[in-house]
């Protein structure tokens, strides 16, 4: 029966991932970023300054959602998960180093999707009966497009539940349960049993306390994420560059720079990199918009900037860090490469490829991969719980929305007690249909989005020279 679950899932992730979606996602990137004339590159800057000014820290006087920076750390906390760390070694493993420079184009036109996504998510937002801000896609598409458009609503509205369900919950319990089994011995049935209720005793808060956690978790250990790889690097300087090397020509020859590659093709490099890459940083499935929509500012230009920043600090970074850490502690100082990219026998599981990896590269460094993994996973449950919420509610009412916190509980615990291979190609088969959607409504807003963001650029042009007078 499994075997036959696994086939299915695969069938279905290869339709998805080997044509369909690369085209989509990196096509609609590519054009939102033309059509902004690089504005999300060129603003980059200010997006951080603006993250980190006061305005984004604090809360407004009707406090009636959460503030701008706590709804990007929500937004990281549903991208930075297993994506970041096994997604990134199983890419290496099945499409060769050329994956990761796949998914940094993936992240590049990312920046351009997530920025119209929030943009959208705020001039489009409505309230919840209880007065809380609420929005995302199948808000912007209902509100925002004519009525023709309704059953991209609620299409979208119906994958955000199932992929969310796969995905943010199925997928991060899995990764879970097998860093603990793996490491510590713990039968995944007493890890599902304890998930579940930590799951529910986070998510039952609503959004501001989804938040809350977020804000502080997040940074930490993404802090001690990257410290941690920076000594590993540092140690490895020497082997970067020809890291670097092996990542382009991997990306364009198809042919990995070594034995256990060898008939590795320049499709599986691309399909890989680009589904993990719109797994790690979700520009392109609208999910970290429902994260945005609930911040308090009234300015969907600078909620989108900084939101933004969420594809640049999960994959330009974070991925970037992990896959440079895998690939540098198996090459030589001498820049020989050693004859395969796993350790031991063990080495099918991405898990356990990053986890060796950074305990090769320095004393204690699994563990790093071990806690990191174990927060950022069940960070990302938390933040997806909100995101089934949201979709659920949408398609049926606010009476409803314990329905679905339940129900995301009930899909963690099947996720600690599932089949690695299985959950994990349904989990990315079933984000790449829902991000069609969203990309398609995004199309048919651009225009609008363009407009908005050329009145903006206009608009700060005029004040920095009145300033200047």
């Amino acid at each position: 029966m499994e075997s036959t679950l696994a086939d299915l899932a695969g069938q279905l992730y290869g339709i998805v991932w080997n044509v369909v979606m690369p085209v989509l996602l990196l096509g609609t990137g590519v054009y939102l970023t033309i059509g902004l004339k690089l504005m999300p590159v060129r603003r980059l800057k200010a997006g951080f300054q603006t993250l980190f000014s006061k305005k984004s820290t604090q809360h407004t006087e009707a406090n009636d959602g959460i503030t701008p920076l706590q709804s990007l750390m929500t937004a990281l906390s549903g991208t930075i998960g297993a994506g970041n760390i096994i997604g990134v070694a199983s890419a290496i493993l099945i499409g060769g180093p050329g994956a990761i420079f796949w998914m940094w184009m993936t992240a590049l036109c990312g920046m351009a999707t997530k920025y119209a996504e929030a943009l959208m998510a705020i001039k489009y937002r409505t309230r919840s009966e209880d007065g809380m801000l609420i929005g995302g896609p199948m808000y912007y598409i209902r509100i925002g497009l004519e009525k023709k458009w309704w059953f991209l609503g609620a299409a979208y509205a119906i994958m955000m539940v199932i992929a969310g369900l796969a995905t943010g919950h199925m997928v991060q319990a899995n990764a879970i349960s097998v860093v603990l089994s793996e490491n510590f011995g713990v039968n995944n049935w007493v890890t599902a049993v304890l998930l579940s209720i930590l799951v529910f005793v986070v998510i039952i808060g609503g959004v501001r306390s989804i938040a809350r956690m977020a804000e502080i978790t997040v940074p930490t250990m993404s802090i001690l994420y990257l410290l941690c790889g920076a000594v590993i690097l540092v140690i490895n300087v020497e082997a970067i560059p020809t890291a670097f090397g092996l990542i382009f020509e991997g990306a364009f020859s198809g042919t990995a720079a070594v034995g256990g590659f060898a008939g590795a093709a320049i499709s599986a490099a691309i399909a890989q990199g680009v589904s993990r890459g719109l797994y790690s940083n979700e520009a392109g499935t609208g999910s970290a918009a429902i994260a945005h929509a609930s911040s308090e500012t009234s300015d969907p230009i600078q909620q989108g900037e900084i939101a933004m920043l969420g594809t640049v600090i999960d994959t330009i970074i974070i991925c970037t860090f992990t896959s440079l850490i895998i690939l540098t502690v198996q090459i030589d100082i001498g820049g020989v490469v050693q004859s395969t990219w796993m350790f031991g026998d063990d080495g099918n599981s991405g898990a356990i490829l990053t986890s060796q990896a950074f305990a090769a590269g320095l004393p204690g460094g699994g563990y790093v991969v071990i806690v990191g993994q174990l927060v950022f996973s069940f960070t990302t449950i938390i933040a997806w719980s909100l995101y089934v919420e949201r979709a659920g509610v949408f398609l049926s009412s606010e009476k409803l929305i314990m329905v679905f916190r339940l129900l995301s509980v009930a899909t963690v615990f099947l996720g600690c007690v599932g089949e690695f291979a299985t959950i994990w190609a349904f989990g990315l088969a079933t984000l790449g249909i829902l991000a069609a959607p969203n990309l398609i409504a995004l199309l048919i807003k651009s225009p609008e989005i363009f407009q908005m963001t050329r009145e903006a650029h206009q608009k700060r042009l005029e004040i920095k020279k009145q300033s200047a007078e």
